[in-house]
């Protein structure tokens, strides 16, 4: 399946939608969080951002499926707890790994690395938004993103 740099992402475990960035440079796959608690038996809860202004919040918790040292593009390596979730994109549904991280600075809340686009997408770096709208309704249905 194609899809442009940019493109909404649904991540229906979780009941989220959010605009994600197709990045063929990065390996992992990061979600914007405001606070990240870890919690017993390897669980975390976290507090996912769906806008760069805090106005829409969403406290999760899931399993702490892997802890990795990332070295982001904009500075030194970094300790991350990584969870997993299902992804739905352009009709793909698929179960991926993201690290949680916060990406307040950056435009869009979620990035997908090549680890979550490997065997079910091609990335066409010169089209933003091929697969899904630009701009979402309100009352748009979630299916087919």
């Amino acid at each position: 399946m194609t899809i442009g740099w940019r493109e909404w992402a649904e991540l229906s475990q979780w009941g989220i939608r959010l605009k994600a960035k197709a990045d063929t440079g990065a390996r992992s796959s990061a979600i914007d969080c405001a606070e990240i608690t870890e919690l017993p038996g390897d669980r975390v809860r976290f507090t996912v951002r769906l806008d760069r202004k805090d106005k829409k919040l969403v406290i999760l918790e899931e399993d702490i499926v892997a802890r990795k040292k990332v070295r982001s593009s904009t500075g030194p390596p970094t300790s991350r707890i990584f969870v997993e979730t299902q992804l739905r994109l352009a009709g793909v549904e698929k179960r991926v790994v993201v690290s949680l991280v916060s990406r307040k600075r950056m435009i869009n809340r979620l990035l997908l690395g090549r680890e979550a686009l490997a065997r079910d997408f091609i990335v066409d770096p010169a089209v933003d938004h091929w697969a899904t709208p630009r701009k979402l309704l309100r009352k748009q249905p979630a299916a087919g993103i």
